[in-house]
């Protein structure tokens, strides 16, 4: 039994040790896309919304992956993506008399 217990902790702790590198390598693209203050912005981002980061993380690797980065990618032009992203419109509302 305690084998058992062994093997899957093992088999556990392998899982999270990849997905670490992973996410070290997409910090590591994302610092090479980028300006020191959008990448400052961006792990703020990560720190308040991991959701959000995740999103936006994936949004620029498909944008250089598709060539539509030149250069590095700005603090405004992160600013920009974040808006694009978390848009949503003014709810309105409508009284109707009869």
């Amino acid at each position: 039994m305690p084998e058992e217990q062994d093997e899957k902790y093992r088999k556990e702790m392998a899982r999270r040790i990849k997905i670490m590198q992973q996410e070290q390598q997409r910090r590591d693209i994302a610092k090479r896309l980028m300006t020191n203050e959008a990448y400052e912005r961006l792990m703020n981002v990560r720190i308040s919304n991991r959701e959000l980061y995740t999103q936006l993380l994936n949004l620029i690797i498909q944008m250089a992956q598709g060539n539509r980065i030149s250069g590095k990618l700005t603090e405004e032009q992160l600013r920009s993506l974040l808006t694009r992203l978390t848009y949503r419109p003014e709810p309105t509302i409508s009284f109707k008399h009869k």
